[in-house]
């Protein structure tokens, strides 16, 4: 049995930010409508914490398609060549059961997550929203800027990161790129200072958003975190948020945001306004007022990495890309 390989340049080349929301507005649809499995991922953690393993896996019907990501996670890798995400993709057919193929999961991440704070913010920001703020200048900046370009008509961009040189560098490449001027703010506080778009996408344990500098009307994408012991947001951040989840369970069960302020008692289940899905299928609403401050907590789901491998295989078919190698998996005589 042949098994397609799909490299991680290759990955780039088909999942586009622009196709990939739209495929992640399918996604959690389908979700949203309970035509997928999705259960909560199980992570192992080496001694020390100093890194983990996940395993995600899913099923969507409205492709008729499972998978699992497997991922490492090292958030220390942040000053060396590797990436602080690492796997593969596996995508498998649901009539026999046969891998089709093998991709690479740190593009899918990066892409995929940008992309769903993308269809979030298409939803929750307010239509005239323009002014973004990056907190973080790692991957997921670079990913998040790209999105939010699709997602709204950006006329600022501010960002700021722990390490000014990074983010020096990050506003370098990317005013480059985007034929933009990309400003770096010395503070977390200057950066999100009258910003209607703010996105948290650093490895930060503790909160690097402030309830207090947050103004009235903006709408949050918080990304960064995705365990229950760390957290960007402080309380009072989300407090004056409207909360919106990829997932209700996921965010009951994963999200350090709500949960830490849970603890506290300053907030309950009932915080939770619903799921970005719920919204698509018009089930609950968005944004009900100019001025209320939104948040979408982010954990990222396996049904998105999913729904990205089956149009990267589609694509790949159609456009002859990638590298077919014979694996196994028929039956012994």
């Amino acid at each position: 049995m042949e098994v397609l390989i799909i490299n991680q340049s290759e990955v780039a080349q088909l999942l586009p930010m622009g196709e990939c929301m739209d495929i992640m507005v399918e996604t959690l649809g389908a979700l949203a409508q309970g035509n997928a499995i999705l259960p909560l991922r199980p992570v192992m953690w080496l001694p020390e914490r100093v890194g983990a393993l996940g395993m995600m896996p899913s099923y969507l019907g409205n492709i008729d398609a499972m998978g699992v990501k497997v991922i490492s996670v090292f958030p220390g890798n942040l000053n060396t060549e590797y990436d602080s995400h690492q796997g593969v993709v596996l995508l498998f057919e649901t009539k026999n059961g046969r891998l089709l193929a093998i991709m690479d999961a740190s593009e899918i991440t990066a892409i995929r997550t940008a992309a769903v704070s993308g269809v979030a913010t298409k939803l929750l920001a307010r239509e005239d929203a323009g002014d973004l703020a990056i907190l973080g200048s790692g991957v997921q900046a670079v990913t998040h800027l790209s999105a939010m370009l699709h997602a709204r008509k950006i006329r600022r961009v501010r960002v700021w990161s722990r390490d000014g040189d990074h983010a020096r560098h990050f506003a370098e490449r990317e005013s480059q790129r985007h034929g933009m001027a990309i400003e770096v703010a010395a503070t977390a506080q200057e950066a999100v200072k009258n910003a209607d778009i703010i996105c948290t996408t650093t490895s930060s344990p503790e909160p690097v958003l402030m309830g207090e500098w947050i103004a009235a009307g903006a709408h949050i994408n918080a990304v960064g975190s995705s365990v229950p012991h760390t957290r960007e947001l402080d309380t009072a951040a989300v407090v004056k948020s409207r909360l919106f989840a990829d997932r209700r369970e996921s965010t009951l069960n994963e999200a350090g945001d709500f949960l830490i302020p849970r603890k506290e008692g300053a907030v309950t289940d009932e915080h939770i306004q619903g799921e970005i899905g719920e919204i698509i299928i018009g089930k609950i609403a968005g944004r009900k007022s100019p001025d209320e401050v939104t948040l979408f907590k982010s954990l990222g789901l396996s049904v998105e990495d999913l729904g990205s491998a089956q149009h990267i295989y589609t694509q790949a078919i159609e456009k002859t890309i990638g590298t077919w190698v014979e694996l196994g998996g028929n039956r012994h005589a």
